[in-house]
């Protein structure tokens, strides 16, 4: 397994002034997941999960945290004052090779704020340099702010045909 990237640790200003640390997720970070959660509307949480969730499994939260940086990255948004999680990007590689999967989550409330535009943009300059030839994702078709975003960052757009509630989405990098 890859040692820890901390040369990915930064800080970012949100448009309402938070300071914001983002880094690569380790596995403490599990116990930040319960209390993200429940502050997470129940359109959001389906959003990233595509079904209805009430709270996390904890098997799924250890694989969420729980990462080999050689095949995965995930990039943790804190609040720099609370330790508070705000949101959560992730890519890995697929079977196929040159391409990532991402995700992403932002806290409800700290939405159209910048953070999750700046966690794509992460994403989008760690695939460059892992030398992928594309990101890829599932956005649900009811989630025009992502698809909104996808848009103006450059991706193609594409409906399932054989999941008519989901796009594919896809960025060349």
């Amino acid at each position: 397994m890859a040692p820890y990237p901390s040369e990915w640790e930064h800080r970012f200003t949100l448009s309402d002034g938070v300071t914001v640390f983002i880094r690569p997720i380790r596995p403490e970070d599990e116990k930040l997941y319960h209390r993200f959660t429940a502050a997470e509307s129940q359109q959001d949480l389906r959003w990233r999960f595509f079904a209805p969730v009430k709270e996390l499994e904890p098997a799924l939260v250890m694989r969420l945290t729980h990462i080999d940086y050689d095949r995965a990255m995930a990039f943790i948004a804190l609040d720099e004052k609370t330790g508070d999680m705000l949101g959560v990007a992730r890519l890995h590689q697929t079977e196929t090779k040159g391409t990532g999967e991402y995700a992403i989550i932002v806290r409800s409330d700290l939405k159209a704020h910048g953070l999750g535009w700046h966690l794509m943009q992460t994403l989008i300059d760690y695939a460059r340099k892992r030398k992928l030839r594309s990101i890829q994702g599932r956005v649900m078709h009811d989630n025009t702010t992502m698809l909104d975003m996808c848009s103006d960052l450059g991706f193609e757009i594409h409906c399932d045909r054989d999941e008519p509630y989901v796009c594919n989405v896809k960025l060349a990098v």
